[in-house]
C-alpha cells in the first residue's frame, strides 16, 4: 500500500505541473521553482511533514521534497546553532542529494559522448 500512497502523491504532484506547463505561460524553470519554494513554505509551517509521513516517496522525491528538506534542515541548524543556522542549515541537509546529482551528472557526461546537432 505504501506504493500505491507514493505514486498517487507523486503523480498529483507531476499532473499539477504539467497543468501548469500546459495552461500557463510560466517557462518550466518557473514552475520548477515555484515547486521548491512550496515545499520550503509548507516545510517551516509543518504541513508537508503530513504528506511525507503520508506518502513517503511520493512527497520527498520531487522538487517540494527538495524544498521541504532545505527548510528542515535550516530548522535544524537554527535549534543547534542559533542564528548561523539560517546559513547552514539547508546546504548541510541537502548537501548528500546535491553531490549525488553531481557525481551522476559527471558519471553520465564521461559515459555518453554529446553531438553536434
Amino acid at each position: 500500500m505504501d506504493y500505491v500512497k507514493a505514486f498517487i502523491i507523486g503523480g498529483i504532484l507531476c499532473l499539477i505541473g504539467q497543468i501548469l506547463i500546459d495552461k500557463t505561460k510560466l517557462t518550466p524553470a518557473r514552475i520548477l521553482t515555484g515547486y521548491v519554494v512550496c515545499g520550503v513554505i509548507l516545510g517551516a509551517i509543518g504541513l508537508y511533514q503530513y504528506l511525507v509521513d503520508f506518502a513517503g516517496a511520493g512527497a520527498t522525491v520531487p522538487l517540494t521534497g527538495f524544498g521541504f528538506n532545505l527548510a528542515k534542515g535550516v530548522k535544524q541548524a537554527v535549534q543547534k546553532d542559533g542564528w548561523i543556522g539560517i546559513f547552514t542549515g539547508g546546504l548541510t541537509a541537502s548537501a548528500g542529494g546535491i553531490a549525488a546529482a553531481v557525481f551522476f551528472a559527471l558519471l553520465a557526461a564521461t559515459i555518453f559522448k554529446p553531438k553536434d546537432k
